[in-house]
């Protein structure tokens, strides 16, 4: 029996709560009664989520059962936190077997000293802000969740539902946690290191219609000649002048923007159709199965066979 242990404040995100607690509940009743679910704020009293919900706590935080897994949700409540909430995790947050936050709920671990020396991720909109005020963390701004040891953060909000879901996965194996996503009807799919943007999401939309046409044409051809040369011609423009101006209004190279879109396309198809990987690497605009398996191992740490056993998708009729 592992207790499952969830932070509440007042303008706590109520996704970030309720996510987690729909997966480790699911959990519990697939697995057989795996889960102990507990919830506990600072005195027992019942909080207000930013959106204006309601929760009632099992129990005040000087009260709550020793936690396996601690879960501090993030939110508006997380800007100004009490120091008593502070003071309770840096005493209790060493104490517990698997520490996770979700969403700006690393801000938290940070004011209490927990995540020094740590890797570390939150939402994408306030990662400078953890960078920025808690040096001694390493923030990694892009993956939608992040391990390290017996830590886990995760970005906004959806993410906290794939990062327990992960976590299911490592206590109960993978067809507990499958069984779960299927019945939350979400995928059993993105690994932690998956970006939080998609390549189109990441880089800002130029401002230029001549660039964002080229912006929606690589998205469209992911398989076609995408080198500068060819998408400046696309844009009229010369290949130096193309290059500089998409930086400057995408805030990425072509290069990079084209390598991002290439990795998506490749795992959509990887997790969604059977086509082979030779027959995905051409698709993608790879040329060899060689060339994708290198970007993937650069961009995932796995290569695309390995990540199509994991996250490939079998539609039944």
């Amino acid at each position: 029996m592992r207790t499952v242990l969830v932070v509440l404040f007042d303008d706590v995100q109520s996704l970030d709560v309720t996510g987690p607690l729909e997966v480790f509940a699911g959990a519990e009743a697939h697995g057989g009664g795996t889960y102990r679910i507990r919830t506990a704020s600072l005195d027992g009293a019942p909080v207000r989520t930013s959106s204006g919900l309601a929760l009632v706590p099992d129990h005040a935080l000087t009260e709550a059962p020793a936690a396996h897994t601690l879960l501090v949700p993030g939110g508006n409540g997380t800007r100004r936190p009490d120091p008593r909430l502070v003071d309770w995790l840096r005493a209790h947050g060493p104490r517990a077997e698997r520490l996770v936050s979700v969403c700006t709920g690393a801000i938290l671990l940070a004011e209490a000293g927990l995540l020094d020396g740590r890797r570390a991720t939150t939402h994408w909109a306030y990662c400078d802000k953890l960078a920025r005020d808690h040096p001694a963390v390493e923030v990694d701004a892009d993956p939608i969740y992040v391990r390290d040891g017996h830590i886990a953060t995760s970005a906004g909000v959806t993410a906290g539902i794939d990062l327990a879901l992960a976590l299911v996965e490592e206590d109960l194996g993978r067809d507990v946690a499958l069984s779960v996503a299927r019945h939350l009807v979400v995928f059993l799919r993105r690994p932690g290191n998956q970006a939080q943007f998609s390549a189109q999401l990441a880089a800002q939309t130029a401002q230029r219609a001549p660039l964002r046409e080229v912006q929606q044409w690589i998205t469209e051809h992911p398989g076609d000649d995408l080198t500068v040369e060819s998408l400046a011609a696309r844009a009229r423009l010369s290949p130096r002048h193309f290059a500089r101006a998409f930086q400057a209004e995408t805030g990425t190279t072509p290069g990079r923007y084209v390598d991002g879109v290439r990795l998506e396309h490749a795992r959509r198809l990887l997790e969604d159709t059977a086509g082979g990987v030779e027959e995905i690497a051409r698709a993608c605009g790879y040329g060899t199965p060689e060339a994708m398996r290198r970007a993937f191992v650069r961009a995932l740490g796995t290569a695309p066979a390995e990540y199509r056993r994991r996250f490939h998708t079998t539609v039944t009729h």
